[in-house]
């Protein structure tokens, strides 16, 4: 989703307020993210939580 806006990790970072190491972490499966994590990365995305959870891919 977040390539699909065009944006680059250090993009995403900035509008959710988060370290790109941790946005990379959490595309990468590496990283648990807390609800309130999740909630700011679908705000920097312009997306609903239940848009963001369609979305994702659960593998």
């Amino acid at each position: 989703m977040r390539t699909d806006k065009g944006m680059s990790q250090k993009d995403l970072a900035y509008e959710a307020d988060l370290d790109r190491s941790y946005i990379a972490s959490v595309e990468n499966g590496q990283r648990n993210v807390s609800i309130v994590n999740i909630e700011k990365i679908a705000k920097a995305l312009g997306v609903s939580l239940r848009i963001l959870f369609r979305h994702a891919d659960f593998d």
